[in-house]
């Protein structure tokens, strides 16, 4: 017998074991689960990756139980390598039991490791019922912390996704949701247990209450196109901490570029309401920008983009909801959203227009000001480069979380002529100070000329018109980038969030 036909015997073996594993849960449940719209796991993770390019592990975790779960491994994005791990809802919900938890902090510390992204698929049960305790087995959650800031985290929630299992998805960056998805500490028949509540799975954590409740940042109709903006997301992100984002350096990006267009847009009248997505649509490379978060904190838009082919975070007031005026919500999404970017060295674009914090007996039970400092301690605290843009009003402390501060360490600030700005406007000075029509009216004069005096005492670097504003952003981007003449490292944080 030659050594070809000794291994011939071990090696189909191998080959069964490892059908049984990519068998999943058998035709008929893989079927059912087809039936209801949705990828399995191992076509999610096909559809996330480059073509050919995924290298399972922990194949044979389980044994019988294929895969114990949840599909692992190694792949690309976009030529970047990346971990994945995908719950297997067809083996038993997708389930979490010793291997397959196993699995899991392995997939997160070899991201760490490693230095890659992490993208976890979601849809499965939380930890399976085993009648004992797992002791002081480490659990994934561990890792991923550890792997917080350093390298980009995403989930996915692709289906129910409850207990240990959804726990994965706050602690990541970026998180989104089919609309098959839903996402919960416990589901309805533990709530109708515990609590006698009787709920469905949508109404308890569907993607209406998850987007509501900041849960999850964004959302798409089904599987392939939540897979989709998760490579796009990602496009814009380096590998880790420890690099600089890609640059689309293409023919003309980086080229002058006026914004005319910004004047029919953004009118001198500030009881005229525009939509700031317009703006970027003008500045940024067009029709390249990623919105986070669209449907929550809807007052400041947080957006990923590209100015002259590099990745930048674009953090920007919307006059169409309150004026503009910054909430508990908006304010809270933008903390974390600045602290993402600053992790990843993404260069923040701030684009004010605001009345100030939002005011009123419940903004102050919803704890506007707590979410507002969390908002300013991120933006001041953010070491990677910062400029800002005044368009038309930044008043008191919403223009100060806006990063419209004196030595605030940004690259550049520019404002509007006739910008208004201040501890509050005119009109609202007037009524705070029961002021007569003649002071009210010398009130309205200054508010008109606060951009010119705070010009005069380099309040900020230069009065830009309209048609100046992607070309002198873009300059002063590129100064800051050649600024980076030292290695990129994970940011050291010491401050304590409100």
């Amino acid at each position: 017998m030659t050594d070809a036909q000794d291994w011939q015997e071990t090696l189909e073996d191998l080959d069964r074991r490892r059908s049984h594993a990519h068998g999943m849960g058998g035709p008929e449940r893989v079927a059912r689960h087809h039936g209801k719209g949705r990828l399995d796991a191992r076509a999610r993770i096909a559809r996330l990756l480059d073509p050919d390019t995924f290298c399972e592990f922990g194949t044979l975790v389980g044994g019988d139980i294929a895969a114990d779960g949840i599909v692992a491994g190694s792949g690309r994005i976009g030529g970047t390598p990346v971990m994945v791990g995908a719950e297997d809802f067809t083996t038993l919900a997708g389930s979490i039991g010793p291997g397959g938890n196993a699995k899991r902090y392995r997939l997160a510390e070899l991201a760490l490791r490693n230095k890659v992204p992490m993208v976890m698929l979601l849809e499965g049960a939380g930890f399976r019922p085993s009648g004992e305790h797992y002791g002081r087995t480490p659990t994934d959650l561990i890792v991923q912390a550890q792997c917080s800031g350093k390298v980009p985290t995403v989930s996915a929630v692709l289906g129910p996704s409850a207990g240990h299992g959804a726990l994965v998805a706050p602690v990541c960056d970026f998180t989104i949701m089919s609309a098959g998805g839903a996402i919960f500490t416990a589901g309805p028949p533990v709530v109708k247990e515990s609590t006698g509540e009787e709920i469905s799975k949508e109404n308890l954590g569907g993607p209406g209450v998850a987007l509501a409740s900041g849960v999850i940042h964004n959302d798409a109709e089904d599987d392939e196109t939540v897979i989709d903006d998760i490579r796009r997301y990602l496009s814009y992100f380096p590998s880790s901490a420890w690099s600089y984002p890609p640059t689309r350096l293409a023919d003309g990006t980086a080229d002058p570029r006026p914004t005319p267009e910004l004047l029919g847009i953004v009118s001198r009248d500030n009881r005229h309401i525009y939509d700031m997505r317009t703006v970027l649509d003008v500045v940024f490379d067009r029709p390249d920008w990623f919105e986070v978060q669209p449907r929550f904190g809807r007052a400041i838009i947080c957006a990923l983009a590209h100015l002259g082919g590099f990745p930048v975070a674009v953090v920007a007031n919307q006059p169409q909801v309150m004026a503009g005026s910054i909430d508990s919500d908006a304010a809270d999404k933008a903390a974390h959203f600045i602290m993402v970017a600053d992790s990843f060295h993404l260069p923040i674009v701030f684009l004010a227009d605001n009345p100030g914090m939002l005011p009123g007996s419940r903004s102050e039970r919803s704890g506007v000001l707590r979410s507002g400092a969390r908002m300013f301690a991120a933006q001041t605290a953010a070491s990677t480069l910062k400029l800002h843009v005044t368009l038309r009003k930044a008043f008191g402390f919403g223009s100060m979380a806006m990063s419209l501060l004196g030595f605030d360490n940004q690259v550049a600030t520019f404002a509007y002529p006739g910008a208004t700005m201040g501890a509050m406007s005119a009109a609202a000075m007037s009524r705070a100070t029961h002021a007569g029509e003649d002071y009210a009216e010398v009130l309205k004069t200054m508010e008109l000329e606060a951009s010119y005096r705070s010009a005069g005492h380099l309040g900020f670097d230069e009065l830009i018109s309209p048609v100046e504003t992607r070309d002198r952003l873009l300059v002063a981007l590129q100064h800051g980038v050649f600024s980076r003449q030292a290695v990129a490292e994970p940011v050291s944080r010491t401050f304590i969030m409100p």
